[in-house]
């Protein structure tokens, strides 16, 4: 689990992780920022540094490739093949979260994901 905003590109040319621009990558950058900004957790770039030190996201966001490089995504595909503006919104850095914490990932995501609707 991990609590960020991913953006295409997920893959790259190379295969390897570094920074894959989209043609659109100012408008992704900006959905994903709408989403960002209203998590206040997830805007601070580290939120889940005592299980992941060293991983920082500027702002809460990331370049899917620059992250890791995901070969034959969805998101990618969605992107090039559909003209599907799509994200991968990360919403904790426990993946599997007990039951009886979800009402929490709603009050955390709540705004966001209005904010994110908006952007529509």
């Amino acid at each position: 689990g991990s609590l960020v905003v991913n953006y295409p590109f997920d893959d790259d040319e190379q295969g390897i992780a570094i920074y894959s621009k989209s043609p659109d990558d100012a408008v992704f950058q900006q959905l994903a920022l709408s989403y960002s900004k209203e998590n206040a957790k997830m805007y601070q770039g580290s939120p889940c540094k005592d299980m992941y030190p060293t991983e920082y996201f500027p702002h809460g966001i990331t370049n899917g490739a620059q992250w890791y490089n995901v070969p034959g995504g969805m998101q990618d595909w969605n992107y090039l093949h559909t003209n599907c503006f799509e994200v991968t919104i990360e919403l904790g850095c426990v993946k599997y979260p007990k039951a009886e914490e979800l009402p929490k990932y709603w009050e955390q995501n709540r705004r966001s994901l209005l904010q994110f609707m908006k952007q529509v």
